[in-house]
């Protein structure tokens, strides 16, 4: 397939090969990874600057995606590659290759790193945001090796997803702290203040006035952000919420829990440790069961599952993908539903072609990359999540380029005067504050035309 490329990925091509180092922050569904390849391409056999580049990203998208897209373009055939995942003879073996890219997933970068194998000068993150904690095994690993490295591209569509704190070790690892500095701590003590505390221990921060404007604007040189809305005919997005109240009784049930963090149901003990616990037994109530301290399934109401009926009969055979969070959401929907959980390329493939009715889908495998537009335009949050990013990615497997229908439906199964509340909320904030990333390093294309 020959490649054409929308304006916005010419530009992005460009900037890529202009800069040394670079973070692209893509809306979901624009095309990173054909972007990137080819950046790659040019700057390996046209001005040849680089000699041998990694991909890291997903399991899922390192073994799959990404080989993928080098074979379906024209331009891409000469590229050899290694995908580096699997078992450690099958990852030795494609290091053993030296390909042009090779390809790995983020699990094994500390393995890499630590075989004495790293002789890349050009890195690309796919998913610069999964890099965002300083602790973890793979940070300190690349951070090991990132001298080494003339080239480095961090792709993601959400830079922030937890706010702003977040960007700091992703910088870090781009630039090696010029911009936002070396230390975790300087960054948190120029642009934060304490917010939420107990005494003298910290829980969260808040940004200090004019420090996000400040923060963008010393990231806006290596940083290009482009919006799918801005650049692509997208499908109308429409989202909704499902409302369902609980009993009295099960209201004094989720209270009592809320503040005593106890309570009996069908003669279970429930008790939950701290506090930090007890959002997500909250949560599990607001959806309809509860593990109790043996955990076992402790049932305590239908109304979602009620919810998610009516939701099936209105849609008249047309396919829908449900998103659950617990496992005894799954099991649940299972005893009385006719659906199937989407784990394996079969599954992938069998959606896209009509074959699922009701498919059910896990954030956390929803994943970056995944194509699921094919197979129907409306998703079902049957249990929500905390997190921005797995909550966007999973919207994003439908609302995206190449989505055939008009408009995609997110629907949102809410329990009334419960945690989803908060928790819709919570998402809704995230977004403003990665909104405002995003918009503050928009690109500029009429500097490419």
């Amino acid at each position: 397939m020959n490649f054409k490329p929308h304006d916005y990925q010419a530009y992005a091509i460009n900037y890529i090969e202009e800069h040394h180092v670079a973070a692209v922050l893509l809306g979901l569904g624009m095309g990173k990874t054909i972007i990137s390849l080819t950046a790659i391409s040019e700057l390996m056999f046209d001005s040849f600057e680089i000699s041998k580049a990694l991909i890291i990203g997903p399991l899922r998208v390192a073994r799959d995606s990404w080989p993928m897209e080098i074979s379906k373009w024209e331009h891409l055939r000469h590229l050899t590659y290694a995908v580096a995942v699997g078992t450690l003879a099958e990852r030795k073996a494609a290091l053993a290759k030296n390909a042009d890219i090779t390809i790995i997933n983020r699990e094994n970068v500390d393995w890499l790193v630590e075989s004495g194998n790293f002789d890349f000068d050009m890195v690309v993150i796919d998913e610069l945001s999964s890099f965002k904690n300083h602790t973890a095994k793979r940070f300190k690993a690349l951070m090991k090796v990132r001298p080494k490295v003339k080239r480095i591209v961090g792709l993601t569509g959400t830079p922030s997803s937890n706010g702003l704190m977040d960007l700091w070790s992703e910088f870090r690892l781009l630039d090696m702290g010029e911009r936002l500095g070396k230390f975790i701590t300087r960054y948190r003590e120029c642009y934060f203040m304490p917010d939420k505390r107990n005494a003298q221990q910290v829980f969260s921060y808040k940004p200090r006035e004019g420090a996000e404007e400040e923060i963008y604007r010393r990231i806006s040189d290596i940083t290009i952000s482009m919006k799918c809305t801005d650049h692509l005919t997208m499908p109308e997005l429409i989202s909704t919420q499902y409302e369902v109240v609980l009993s009295d009784d099960e209201r004094k049930q989720y209270e009592r829990l809320k503040s005593e963090l106890v309570m009996t149901l069908s003669d279970e003990e429930i008790t939950v440790p701290n506090a930090a616990a007890l959002t997500n037994k909250l949560s599990q109530l607001a959806n309809g069961a509860i593990y109790d301290d043996t955990k076992n399934i402790v049932e305590f109401h239908d109304r979602k599952l009620d919810a998610l009926e009516d939701i099936i009969e209105s849609a008249n055979g047309n396919p829908l993908l449900v998103a659950y969070w617990f496992k005894h959401d799954l099991e649940r929907i299972r005893k009385r539903f006719d659906v199937r959980q989407i784990k394996t390329s079969k599954d992938i493939t069998d959606w896209n072609a009509g074959k699922i009715p009701v498919a059910m889908i896990h954030p956390a495998s929803a994943g970056h990359g995944l194509n699921l537009q094919s197979g129907g335009s409306t998703l079902v949050w049957f249990g929500l999540t905390w997190s921005l990013e797995l909550y966007q990615q999973t919207n994003a497997r439908l609302w995206r380029q190449g989505q055939t229908s008009g408009t995609v439906v997110i629907q949102h199964i809410i329990a009334k005067g419960t945690i989803d509340e908060r928790v819709l909320k919570a998402l809704s904030k995230k977004e403003l504050t990665q909104n405002a990333l995003i918009d503050a390093v928009k690109a500029d294309l009429g500097e490419n035309k």
